[in-house]
């Protein structure tokens, strides 16, 4: 199994002068369910080389056993600062693509041609989907082959209106993933904040949050198993 993770390269939090970038328990939990499924595993983002960490989800009551797993991994940690240009990469190249959140996505890949064309492409070709918290809302312009919103009829979940509420960012981000799912014609279910919540609708697997990012990798590799 070839996986392709894409993170993202945008690290300003809107005008707050605080930084963000992708959600390191989003990464490292997936990062360590694929490579246990014995997953070739390449990581990607817009600009290529050493992505954003949002600093916040470093911080000691965010951390795991997996982020210092991944923190004290050397190979891990050198895999992440040299990512691939995203437009250097192809859906053929790969058995299926997860995407980290963090709030960073919201910016750069919600709106990167190369993203959108690449997710079609793996749809296109039949391959499973993955994204978990705020990546959801990076296919908020991609396409079905027939030319409608991906989302659009399908059981989809992201992060919460309320979970965005109780960070403070709801005013700060560029729009709610919850209600941008809906807009699409998701339809769009959640759990309780902050609990790990996982919808699958055919090869499109969507997490709300992340405590939910090991569950949407597992529900990813069962794809494989089936």
């Amino acid at each position: 199994m070839n996986v392709l993770i894409v993170l993202t390269s945008h690290d300003q939090l809107g005008n707050t002068g605080r930084k963000t970038g992708f959600w390191l328990e989003e990464l490292a939990a997936p990062y360590y369910a694929f490579k246990e499924a014995g997953a070739n595993i390449t990581l990607a983002s817009p600009a290529g080389g050493q992505p954003p960490l949002d600093p916040k989800s470093n911080e000691p009551m965010f951390q795991t056993d997996l982020t210092r797993r991944f923190e004290a991994d050397a190979e891990a940690t050198a895999q992440l600062a040299a990512t691939v240009r995203l437009d250097s990469v192809s859906s053929a190249d790969f058995d299926t693509v997860f995407y980290p959140g963090g709030h960073g996505p919201l910016w750069d890949l919600a709106e990167d041609s190369h993203s959108i064309a690449l997710i079609e492409s793996f749809v296109a070709a039949n391959k499973p989907v993955a994204f978990v918290c705020h990546a959801p809302g990076v296919l908020r312009h991609v396409k079905t082959p027939d030319g409608k919103p991906l989302v659009e009829g399908k059981k989809v979940t992201g992060f919460t209106n309320t979970e965005e509420e109780a960070v403070g960012l709801t005013n700060v981000v560029p729009f709610l993933v919850e209600d941008e799912l809906i807009a699409k014609g998701g339809i769009y279910s959640k759990g309780e904040d902050w609990g790990s919540y996982v919808v699958t609708d055919g090869r499109l697997i969507t997490g709300q949050n992340p405590t939910s990012s090991a569950a949407t990798a597992a529900r990813l590799i069962e794809q494989f198993a089936q």
